[in-house]
């Protein structure tokens, strides 16, 4: 057959949208059309099933080219690195010595950049050894506090190759002084260093709820190190706009991104006022945006970004190269999880293959135990190679928005992004971000907006694998040794008083816009974070934090009830399956009481079905379980249950459930003994909380 004779779509006729619904809506058989097939997301956006190129204009292309405004489809014409995009892997482990192993073994097997992340007493400004460091040190990051200590971990590491982003809460400031000191001292020259030294002042103060000085002086201190780093360093940003704590708190992609505008148009106004024409300040910014593992959501939020900071920056009159934003991707806190951690690697992997696809220019995957501290090798290299596959044998660089042109990722993108732009707006009118950080008013909104993602994940209409579906109940958790923190803080004072020498830091406070090269300056001769960050302190400003949420925190509250039960009692909580007739009919309900209740760590005592009243109330009392289900059919119900239900009871049966949905049933069977029901749909958190409070397992 020639290719002029396969025009197999000349033989079915055009059908059109409306043709469509009306057959859906035959099959659908009176349920309505609206309930079943169309989906309202936490951002307010109704999901159509089917998208045709009514819903995207065909004349013309509003995404634009890559490379070109708006931006949706690419910052720039090409990748930023050959074939794909830069992979920055995190390293938080307290230990120089253990963190450099790491950090070595990553750039030579994939990585291309590296995030360090300081420890708490760092973020707090403090070095190691201080008293009031006690609690703080080695939590969470890196115990760096001198140029000596990031020399070392950075020991046979090219720093002139590898670009390095720093993670230091709201000592920026310090933590860059040290950075510009190693380049210093490596002999580094200021052209040639690469990184980022993220400084948010704004963000840290969403997460922690804390600065060392007011947020408009931690502003214009921001500022200062902008100006001196656009003056001084050509490949290093200065500024991060970092929503992590947005998304953790639980804001939804729109909230997310309307917090990533507000602090973005605060910090552009705090680099402006400091001398720095408009395209210089949008150049200085790296937009640091997490990602769930929603597929489709999280491209489309990627695409939006860049459309959304690109009307931003045109507003402010930047030229049209520097609207481009800097997109660093991170697969998001908030979808990892502690029990069953190994689908943490299928998690990162959709969030790594949405950034890529997604056109990010940088992307941070988790490993699968993050939730449990500093990861170990193999969880490393496992999501290392994850970005690897993707880039390598996925070839997912290749295609620079590959997802450009469908008509679903196009109209979602555009949605979301004047979603995004709805919020931003509303930030804007009530006084910008900070004003909303001090009055509250972005935490009650995000509040008010995970209300519902709670109620749709205690009824599993959001669904976490291995957690609050599919659980293993005698899962073996992982297993970390903690950081022998005090042997390291003793490290720590070992080399910090070798490491202090006679730096003057007394002058940082009055160095007014030159604080930031002052405070390099101060680190080349020996000042510790610790001592910078004495120097510059002043009033500080306090919020209060916003919380952070892992999704499936709830579930996982009740596990570990169900394991401290356990090792109190050498059995966990039990759940008595009174299967009813032949196993053909009570499988299907059997397995879902199996998997509502393991939920919570609630184990099932299971048998292949009973006919007779005596043999299961025999087994019942044989099992030792306090509580029974009531698992069948429901013809069998109708039958059985008025003789069952009652002797359960009468057995001793504290609570007795019935699977299934008892319709017009539910008074005969609760009259018979029954005291609850579970299925689709039910609040498994809320049950199973109550079920393990009965058991004595929670308070």
């Amino acid at each position: 057959m020639s290719a002029d004779e396969a025009k197999f779509t000349e033989d079915f006729p055009a059908v059109s949208y409306e043709a469509w619904v009306s057959e859906v809506e035959k099959a659908l058989k009176g349920a309505p059309f609206d309930k079943k097939m169309l989906t309202r997301t936490y951002e307010g956006i109704t999901l159509k099933p089917v998208y045709t190129k009514e819903n995207w204009p065909a004349a013309g292309d509003p995404s634009g080219f890559p490379g070109s405004a708006p931006f949706t489809r690419g910052a720039s014409g090409s990748r930023p690195a050959a074939g794909g995009w830069d992979i920055r892997q995190e390293h938080a482990h307290p230990d120089l010595r253990t963190a450099n192993a790491s950090i070595r073994a990553d750039l030579e097997r994939g990585a291309t950049s590296l995030t360090l992340m300081f420890d708490a007493a760092g973020k707090a400004g403090l070095d190691g050894d201080q008293p009031e460091a006690a609690g703080l040190a080695g939590q969470g990051g890196i115990m760096m506090y001198s140029v000596d200590d990031l020399d070392d971990l950075l020991d046979d590491v090219l720093v002139d190759l590898v670009p390095l982003s720093l993670d230091a809460g709201g000592q920026f400031l310090a933590a860059a002084g040290l950075l510009q000191g190693l380049w210093s001292r490596r002999g580094i020259g200021a052209a040639d260093a690469k990184g980022a030294f993220n400084a948010d002042p704004l963000g840290a103060l969403a997460l922690s709820g804390s600065l060392p000085v007011a947020a408009e002086t931690a502003l214009a201190q921001m500022a200062s190190l902008a100006a001196h780093t656009a003056a001084t360093y050509p490949q290093v940003t200065a500024v991060g706009v970092d929503t992590r704590a947005y998304h953790n708190a639980g804001a939804d992609e729109a909230t997310d991104l309307g917090c990533m505008l507000a602090t973005g148009v605060a910090y552009l106004k705090a680099m402006t006022e400091a001398g720095l024409d408009i395209d210089q300040a949008c150049r200085q910014i790296l937009f640091t945006v997490p990602i769930d593992c929603d597929q489709f959501l999280a491209i489309c939020k990627l695409r939006a970004a860049r459309r959304v900071w690109a009307r931003v920056a045109e507003a402010c009159g930047a030229s049209e190269p520097a609207r481009a934003a800097r997109l660093h991707a991170r697969s998001a806190d908030r979808i990892m999880t502690k029990r069953d951690p190994w689908v943490n690697m299928l998690r990162t992997t959709v969030a790594g293959f949405a950034a890529a696809t997604g056109g990010a220019d940088h992307v941070t995957l988790q490993p699968f135990d993050a939730a449990y501290g500093a990861a170990d090798d193999f969880a490393r290299r496992v999501v290392r190679n994850s970005q690897v596959v993707l880039m390598e044998e996925s070839h997912l660089g290749n295609v620079i928005d590959p997802a450009g042109g469908s008509w679903y990722v196009e109209s979602r993108t555009d949605e979301l992004a004047q979603a995004a732009w709805r919020a931003f707006q509303t930030i804007e009118q009530g006084g910008g971000m900070l004003a909303a950080l001090r009055d509250g008013s972005v935490a009650q909104r995000i509040a008010e907006g995970y209300a519902a993602r709670q109620k749709n994940l205690a009824r599993r209409k959001d669904p976490i694998t291995g957690v609050s579906e599919f659980p293993n109940v005698a899962e073996k958790a992982i297993e970390r040794a903690s950081a022998e923190t005090i042997v390291l803080r003793d490290a720590a004072a070992s080399r910090l008083a070798a490491a202090r020498g006679a730096a003057d830091v007394s002058q940082l406070a009055s160095a007014g816009n030159a604080v930031a090269a002052a405070a390099a300056a101060a680190a080349s001769s020996g000042a510790t974070i610790g001592s910078i960050a004495a120097a510059l302190a002043g009033e500080g400003e306090t919020v209060t934090a916003l919380p952070g949420h892992r999704l499936a925190e709830p579930f996982e509250e009740l596990r570990d009830a169900s394991d401290r039960y356990h090792a109190q009692h050498g059995k966990r909580p039990q759940l008595f399956l009174a299967n009813l007739g032949p196993i053909a009919k009570h499988t299907a309900r059997a397995t879902f009481s199996k998997n509502f209740f393991g939920v919570a760590g609630i184990e099932p005592v299971d048998n292949q079905g009973f006919s007779e009243v005596d043999a299961c109330i025999a087994a019942f009392k044989e099992s030792g379980a306090r509580i029974a289900i009531l698992c069948s059919a429901d013809p069998l119900y109708e039958t059985m249950v008025g003789s069952f239900a009652p002797a359960l009871k009468a057995a001793g049966c504290e609570k007795l459930f019935l699977a299934g949905n008892p319709g017009d049933k539910k008074d005969e069977y609760m009259a018979a003994g029954v005291d609850d029901f579970i299925a689709l749909g039910g609040n498994v958190l809320e049950t199973t909380r109550d079920t393990l409070r009965l058991l004595g397992a929670i308070a």
